[in-house]
């Protein structure tokens, strides 16, 4: 639990922006992380996040992050044109999973990506497809959120010869392979490629063990998180109390009168908040 190799990336470039710049104001583009906790102590050392009706307030000197989630290829390039600095904190899973959506539809196969719709990640990928089928690529490019939308997917009869399968880095394992059966039934030439994270398949492997032993769970993130979200998701399956929390000060009353407590996170919940949690418990109020 805690920082994944991503996040982790992303905050020590942010931290080494901050202490390394002597002119012009740091930014990262939308929220860097999904953790209020984090973001509040950047926003301290005077971090602020840049939204995309803001890029022409960039001045030269000006220092921007884009996000561990990454952006689409015309937010770069808007970025690129106000003469800021760029440091790229996408996680390179997710930069591996950008280069590849688009190299599939090069090659004319229709990709479809099972994703959040709206998540940074998947908004970012299918700009790397879109801008690839923009400059003539024969390819497609498809969203699909659940096994209910990939048993719609080509309704009508219009069944690609050839298509490929990705994933959001978090998203659920479980749901994967039932989109994975699907379409596979629907389509005949299909590779499948899971690119969920590892760290997401450990913390969720690891959840499923710990909720078989303990009386109660405590998820520790970002509510807008969807790594922590699934994780809150799969606790109140399978244990009889569970509560997603970003803070110590949130944990309910009722996990204080339990005899054993389980504690996971998300991957982008820091070790301090994590640690204060577990104190906060161990004091008994």
């Amino acid at each position: 639990m805690g920082f994944c190799a991503g996040v982790r990336r992303a905050v020590e470039l942010a931290d080494k922006a901050l202490t390394q710049n002597t002119e012009g104001q740091v930014y990262t583009f939308g929220p860097l992380i999904h953790n209020p906790v984090a973001l509040a102590e950047l926003a301290e050392r005077s971090l602020k996040i840049l939204d995309g009706s803001h890029i022409g307030d960039l001045k030269n000197g000006d220092t921007v992050l884009i996000r561990a989630h990454g952006v689409p290829p015309k937010t770069h390039h808007a970025l690129e044109s106000r003469g800021a600095k760029i440091l790229n904190a996408t996680c390179p899973l997710v930069t591996a999973s950008q280069k590849r959506a688009a190299d599939f539809v090069q090659k004319g196969f229709a990709v479809i990506l099972a994703g959040d719709k709206n998540h940074g990640e998947t908004t970012g990928i299918a700009g790397y497809a879109e801008e690839a089928i923009a400059h003539g690529a024969a390819g497609k490019f498809y969203l699909i959120q659940n096994s209910e939308e990939a048993g719609e997917l080509f309704s009508d009869g219009d069944v690609p010869q050839n298509a490929v399968l990705l994933s959001q880095t978090t998203f659920s394992i479980k749901e994967f392979d039932s989109i994975s059966d699907i379409l596979r039934q629907k389509i005949n030439s299909i590779q499948i490629i899971s690119t969920i994270c590892p760290a997401t398949h450990e913390r969720q492997d690891a959840l499923v063990d710990l909720c078989a032993r303990v009386d109660g769970v405590l998820v520790i993130g970002g509510k807008t998180s969807a790594n922590t979200g699934r994780l809150f998701a799969t606790a109140q399956k399978l244990c009889p109390h569970a509560a997603l929390i970003e803070t110590d000060s949130e944990i309910p009353a009722e996990f204080f009168a339990l005899e054993t407590v389980g504690l996971t996170a998300g991957a982008s919940t820091p070790d301090s908040v994590i640690d204060r949690v577990e104190s906060r418990l161990l004091k008994g109020c």
